[in-house]
């Protein structure tokens, strides 16, 4: 069945505000201008405070589903379901994760390329499936152990093309790629635990995604906005390209951000777009297909590649290609896309049964996919 311009609209508004999101954090790490008290000219480096701007973003997902809940009652007859109501510090611990998730991946962007980056989020598949076996008590298909495995071989692909490259790149020291590419990875860990806390505590609970969005990024944006006062004080060496040389220098961010406006732009970019991004992937899972998100997730790192080399942000690897393709295929079978082509060979039908009555029924799946970030953000 042919896609409505209204489908059409979603999925190209997911693609693209997904896409600004790792890019424009990409691009306000690019800049340089002086600080406070006459510092001289540094680079850009404040991962917390783009991290408090993209729980702003997150947070505006609340207003928005307050607004859209105030429109539709002003209806004759409402058809907006806004949930039952629930105690919203349920979401604090999985709000946490996030956080904690969000800041170590921003951390990594500073390291390594953002098509990697990119990439190597793909790895929360690996976790979730192993945390979802372990304190969810689901029982993986065979193509999904599969999948995480495929997907195991492509993060050793792309860990061996930034090793290669780290060698050739003017950009980061071959020590900050390994280490960025191995925080983008622990960070899928934390993501992973948040995916099971937020499945097994929160989802049982009809809760608008808008609303869970929402409520998370809140706690996310008050409880960084307050700890980037201790960060100010906390010394911690060559580990901060900040003047002052501590966890995070707010007041070099504003400061930075004075004198050079570009940099507000790149940050306002990453605050507007993951709120776009998440409003479009959970209509698109709700209008199209929890499968459609996910292509077009895996579609978002080849856009962030492609425009990573057209503007001069990395250098072209054909390993990183092989990569991606890789780790493609892994997501493909742990989501099950390949169900639809082996259901036209006839004895696959018969083994594809056999496969569901052993394993789940795929529900972790499409709540991987349902949940609002990725990936946030991720997914980030």
């Amino acid at each position: 069945m042919a896609w409505t311009k209204y489908q059409l609209f979603l999925a190209g508004l997911m693609l693209t505000t997904g896409s600004i999101n790792t890019l424009s954090a990409k691009w306000a790490d690019l800049f340089s201008a002086k600080g406070c008290h006459d510092d001289p000219e540094h680079d850009f480096s404040h991962p917390f405070v783009q991290a408090v701007g993209m729980f702003l973003g997150e947070f505006s997902c609340l207003v928005v589903f307050y607004i859209l809940l105030f429109h539709d009652k002003s209806r004759p007859e409402p058809r907006m379901n806004p949930g039952q109501s629930f105690n919203p510090l349920l979401f604090f611990p999985p709000a946490m994760c996030d956080m904690t998730a969000t800041s170590i991946m921003y951390v990594a962007l500073n390291m390594t390329s953002a098509s990697s980056f990119q990439m190597l989020r793909g790895s929360v598949i690996i976790f979730t499936g192993l945390l979802s076996v372990a304190f969810l008590g689901r029982r993986l298909l065979p193509s999904q152990w599969f999948g995480i495995c495929v997907t195991i071989l492509g993060l050793v692909v792309v860990g061996l093309a930034d090793f290669i490259s780290g060698h050739r790149d003017d950009t980061h020291k071959l020590s900050d790629v390994i280490t960025g590419d191995l925080l983008i990875i622990m960070a899928q860990i934390i993501v992973s635990v948040q995916m099971v806390l937020e499945e097994k505590f929160v989802y049982k609970h009809d809760v608008h995604p808008l609303r869970a969005v929402g409520t998370e990024g809140l706690f996310g944006f008050v409880v960084l906005s307050l700890l980037l006062i201790p960060m100010y004080f906390i010394h911690v060496g060559s580990f901060s390209n900040t003047p002052r040389q501590v966890l995070e220098d707010a007041l070099d961010a504003f400061c930075q951000i004075g004198h050079k406006p570009l940099i507000l732009l790149a940050l306002l970019g990453n605050t507007v777009s993951i709120a776009f991004f998440n409003f479009a992937g959970i209509s698109v899972t709700k209008e199209i297909s929890a499968t459609t998100r996910m292509v077009l997730d895996s579609l978002r790192t080849l856009v962030i590649w492609v425009v990573s080399l057209a503007l001069g942000w990395e250098q072209f690897h054909g390993l990183q290609v092989l990569g991606f393709l890789v780790l493609l295929l892994g997501t493909a079978l742990y989501n099950g896309l390949h169900r639809p082509l082996l259901a036209r060979i006839p004895w696959c039908v018969a083994r594809m049964h056999t496969e569901e009555e052993e394993g789940s029924s795929g529900g972790e799946r499409d709540r991987l996919l349902d949940n609002g970030r990725a990936q946030t953000a991720e997914d980030t």
